[in-house]
């Protein structure tokens, strides 16, 4: 049963009893999720397919689910024949692989999970809201849907996106769970939290699973240790471990070394080093996340800085553990933990997203009434202001990691007919430079298969001659670091027939052919 949570402030007799609700609440929940629903197919569609993918996340994932498509492989992602990447789980690869299969092969069919993955967590939101502001339950997903950092993320191309899907999904079968008087609908919202847990698991591995870091101290708290049980049922964890981990067992027992390298790389490294080169030390979350979350929640959180005061009052966690404690857990546990490891980058915080709208909306449950003419105005205004960034990005950002720029510059110094594959040599002798530096998104572009190769590791000739024989004829892109004769003795090897082609963007070029 939906429930509205008390705050400190004293209030008129009248504020202090329930708020009524409409005689047939149905209609109202109706239009109001109607509303949500345009106003976030508006922010979520809006230039989805005009601006190029971006190197290098963009590219990479994207390459994945060509990959997949191409060669019937969905177990194991890989960014061209000869390289397979466990980096991140399949999920990602597979909905952006569903949705070319659908739409085509171009920009925004891989943009439009994104954009549908937004709508859901907007109504989520909602759903949400139901069991936190019953008079308001709108008002959770008008903060998330409007928040910067949510709408103007849904044109990125990442796993983040699906994770915060997920983990709103689990997190909203946990409130209905923890705070509705049903038994029986309990045990199917556990279950449905359960099954959001498996999801996140199997988008994100590890990282998806932090918010249960408030879910077992605060029922522990309310509920006692032996409470814990109602949550933790074995049809739940049998789904999660059906769901989250058979995939990984699979590949696992198919791949030699993989088990070392998900723990000893995708945990370990991540966690405590520098090896990923992502804004690691004391202070790099300062410089990444602090600004994602300041300008990421505008124009909601200046009208709240009193409020907020609340969520650290003593008294208040002193008394009797409440919803909105909780959501207070939810958002600075899963924080504490991204400052804490040493890979970060601005995309991760954005599941905590979801209880930042959540605690603002708390706050400002009092405060918004959009009959008022002058706050219609201003959430219009801001709408605008949102959707003119997009297209500012879309239309008038020219970046040098736009891979839809860099095929059409390559494609107009040589005919793509006349080769088969783009190999991209590059200066280095980690496999991580490769995957950072590659512009795997030409893929998608110039139908050509990429491939990245490490012109300095130990099997780097190797490499770079097995994919000329993969490719017959390829075109071959030389870091400028390397000189354009770099590459004359290993060619000489597989062996291979070389037809310079000039410069492109400092690199060397050349059409090689065996």
């Amino acid at each position: 049963m939906a429930r509205r949570f008390s705050t400190e402030k004293p209030m008129p007799n009248d504020a202090m009893m329930e708020p009524r609700l409409p005689r047939n609440p149905a209609p109202a929940m109706r239009w109001s999720m109607i509303a949500l629903t345009c106003l976030a197919l508006l922010l979520g569609f809006a230039f989805q397919g005009t601006r190029g993918l971006w190197s290098p996340d963009e590219g990479r994932y994207t390459v994945a689910a060509l990959q997949m498509l191409d060669t019937g492989n969905y177990l194991a992602p890989a960014y061209s024949p000869d390289e397979i990447n466990f980096s991140k789980p399949p999920t990602t690869y597979w909905v952006i692989a569903a949705s070319m299969k659908v739409f085509g092969r171009n920009t925004w069919a891989v943009r439009v999970p994104y954009a549908l993955a937004f709508l859901c967590t907007v109504w989520l939101m909602l759903a949400a809201g139901r069991v936190l502001i019953s008079e308001k339950p709108w008002l959770p997903g008008l903060v998330y849907a409007c928040a910067a950092a949510p709408s103007l993320m849904s044109n990125i191309v990442s796993t983040d996106a699906f994770l915060t899907l997920c983990e709103t999904l689990a997190m909203v079968g946990f409130l209905h769970a923890a705070f509705d008087e049903n038994e029986r609908g309990r045990k199917r919202y556990v279950l449905l939290m359960w099954l959001g847990w498996g999801l996140a698991f199997l988008t994100k591995g590890p990282p998806g699973l932090l918010p249960l870091l408030a879910v077992i101290p605060f029922i522990a708290r309310r509920d006692g240790w032996r409470g814990l049980g109602r949550f933790f049922p074995l049809a739940g964890i049998v789904l999660f471990l059906v769901i989250g981990l058979s995939w990984y067992v699979v590949v696992v027992v198919r791949h030699a070394g993989l088990l070392d390298y998900f723990l000893r790389q995708e945990v370990y490294n991540r966690v405590f080093t520098a090896a990923h080169r992502r804004n690691a030390g004391w202070f790099g979350w300062i410089k990444v996340y602090v600004p994602v979350l300041v300008l990421g929640m505008l124009p909601w959180w200046p009208a709240t800085i009193r409020e907020a005061r609340r969520w650290f009052s003593a008294k208040r966690w002193s008394g009797k553990p409440t919803a909105e404690m909780f959501v207070v857990l939810w958002f600075f546990l899963p924080f504490l933990v991204f400052c804490l490891v040493q890979s970060r980058l601005p995309l991760y915080v954005l599941p905590l997203f979801a209880p930042l709208a959540l605690l603002l909306a708390l706050a400002l449950r009092d405060r918004i009434d959009l009959r008022q003419t002058r706050q219609k105005l201003l959430l219009g205004a801001w709408i605008v202001v949102l959707l003119a960034v997009k297209a500012t990005v879309a239309y008038g950002w020219h970046s040098s990691l736009d891979n839809r720029k860099a095929a059409q510059e390559l494609s107009a110094m040589t005919a793509t007919s006349h080769y088969n594959a783009v190999i991209v040599v590059e200066n280095t002798t980690l496999g991580y430079d490769i995957e950072e530096q590659t512009p795997w998104g030409l893929r998608l572009y110039m139908e050509k298969p990429v491939y990245g190769i490490a012109y300095h590791a130990p099997d780097g000739a190797q490499t770079l001659c097995h994919a000329l024989h993969n490719a017959g004829k390829a075109l071959v892109v030389i870091n400028p670091d390397l000189g354009p004769g770099a590459l004359g003795p290993v060619l000489a090897q597989c062996p291979a027939h070389v037809t310079p082609l000039g410069t492109w963007r400092r690199n060397a070029l050349a059409l090689v052919e065996l």
